[in-house]
């Protein structure tokens, strides 16, 4: 039987007095240096690729934007493709589906990307956002995504598993994890209403050469394991 997310409330004491501490503790991680556009030369018609959503899309936790999540996916594109690549990595730190959809998506230019990678969630999950909050802005970010890029082939890439990174304390993880699950039930039910692709949850099996030094962000080994996830489903379409 599912664990309720509603019932983690109980254990809010918990999350904040763990949270707080797994704060103190770790670092604080700028997006990385390097380009946050470029272009991949191959034969036309080109593909143009947008990867928008949190510090994942920013490529937090590496030292270059090369080695990121829209980099790599990129460079898989355009070897199983021959096609020419535009990219534009579209990440903030700390962003949830609400800011991404109310602050970025209006300010962003309407360049005719084919393919658009989201990664978003994480944030409203150990922000402790409500399933129908969720619903409302991650949704909402759906159609206005839609309304934009009628086009595009949208892929959403689902919250990480909160147990297996190692900055998470083992029942904060687990807390978070309940959470997460609901989060990622709404959001594929979302995805397939409004046109979206929701890929398979990235497995994760070596959390120590797949996170950053912070425990939390993906390493370039992991953005690279992300991007190997990820390019079967974008071009599938």
């Amino acid at each position: 039987m599912r664990f309720p997310a509603s019932l983690t409330w109980l254990a809010f004491p918990v999350y904040v007095w763990q949270g707080l501490g797994v704060r103190r503790r770790t670092t604080r991680m700028l997006p990385a240096q390097g380009p946050v556009m470029h272009e991949l030369a191959g034969k036309a018609p080109d593909i143009s690729l947008l990867v928008l959503g949190d510090s994942s899309a920013a490529s937090v936790g590496i030292g270059n934007s090369e080695d990121g999540l829209a980099a790599q996916l990129a460079v898989l594109i355009s070897r199983r493709t021959g096609r020419a690549v535009r990219w534009r990595a579209a990440g903030f730190n700390s962003a949830t589906s609400g800011q991404i959809r109310d602050h970025v998506l209006p300010n962003l230019s309407a360049d005719p990307w084919t393919h658009i990678v989201l990664a978003i969630g994480t944030n409203d999950t150990k922000n402790f956002h409500s399933v129908p909050r969720f619903k409302k802005e991650f949704g909402g970010l759906l159609y206005g995504l839609r309304a934009k890029w009628p086009e595009a082939r949208v892929v959403w890439s689902p919250v990480l598993e909160f147990t297996r990174a190692p900055a998470m304390p083992p029942l904060l993880g687990k807390i978070l994890e309940i959470r997460a699950t609901a989060m990622n039930r709404m959001g594929e039910r979302l995805c397939l209403e409004r046109g979206a692709v929701p890929a398979p949850r990235l497995p994760i099996t070596n959390p120590e050469q797949g996170f950053a030094s912070d425990g939390f962000h993906a390493s370039e080994a992991g953005y690279r394991a992300w991007a190997e996830h990820l390019v079967g489903l974008v071009l599938a379409g």
